[in-house]
């Protein structure tokens, strides 16, 4: 792939974080573009440099929202469009130029999408969690009952891989987990959630703030956490997380600081990729 080397690369934000489908590269939504780190190297991804938020990866591309490039003829924002080609290009699904959603995320193999709605419009309603089987032509509401909490103190969000009736919400005081499509849902944990995501087996991996940063993996049979080793996060924590979808030992996480971790053994050793933003 074409692009810049790793000693021009910027992260200016990180709005998320994901493996292309076959675990080769890892793309990072950036305030300025994709940025993409394959092989040790960082590169520009393709396409133009769009203001992704709410990205998620599947099995053959990525779901997002946003803002267009400087200088793109693209509406803004984007609600909610779907890329096949790593950025390249993208399809449009639903509410084009009205809604940026910020908390929005994909089942990796059935595509179900769910979004935090932050305001009525002419698709959704009231404000609320939503979901959609079918790309966005048609929507469900989740009722979210046992969620006590106001929408703006939802951290994160993050679907199963395989079954997507499994759907968790972090917020800045708990845990929560639904296996009904996000009607009811079960608090498991007391923890500030600053990051979620969920393993390709079915695990959840969460990040925490605990008078330094933290990162956990809890089986939801067992619904213990257990925390894994990662560097010291002073003062810093885990703003997205990412397992590699064709080597399972292979984790990766940005923090809000701007550097980015990678380990291959399941977190046993770390690299740092990217040091406040720079690229290394």
């Amino acid at each position: 792939m074409q692009g810049t080397t790793s000693k021009t690369i910027t992260l200016t934000h990180v709005h998320g974080l994901g493996y292309s489908g076959d675990g080769q590269r890892i793309l990072i939504p950036s305030h300025l573009g994709l940025k993409v780190y394959s092989q040790g190297k960082w590169s520009d991804g393709q396409g133009e440099k769009h203001d992704y938020m709410g990205f998620t990866t599947v099995d053959n591309g990525f779901y997002s929202s946003g803002h267009p490039a400087q200088g793109s003829n693209k509406r803004n924002p984007f609600g909610i469009v779907k890329s096949s080609d790593e950025g390249k290009s993208f399809e449009i699904l639903d509410l084009y130029g009205k809604i940026d959603f910020h908390l929005m995320s994909a089942s990796y193999k059935t595509h179900t999408i769910y979004a935090v709605n932050p305001e009525p419009n002419s698709r959704l309603t009231t404000t609320g969690l939503y979901y959609s089987k079918d790309d966005a032509k048609t929507w469900n509401k989740s009722e979210m009952t046992g969620i006590d909490v106001e929408l703006s103190e939802l951290t994160s969000l993050a679907v199963h891989p395989t079954d997507d009736s499994i759907v968790a919400v972090g917020t800045t005081k708990a845990l929560y987990v639904s296996k009904d499509s996000g009607n009811q849902f079960e608090k498991i944990a007391d923890l500030q959630v600053t990051s979620l995501t969920f393993g390709m087996e079915g695990n959840i991996i969460v990040g925490s703030y605990k008078q330094k940063g933290v990162i956990y993996q809890m089986d939801l049979q067992q619904k213990q956490l257990v925390e894994v080793n990662i560097p010291d996060l002073v003062e810093d924590a885990a703003s997205y997380i990412a397992q590699n979808p064709t080597n399972t030992k292979e984790l990766v996480f940005a923090t809000f600081n701007l550097d980015v971790y990678i380990s291959l053994d399941e977190g046993m050793n770390w690299r740092k990729i990217a040091d406040k933003g720079k690229g290394v």
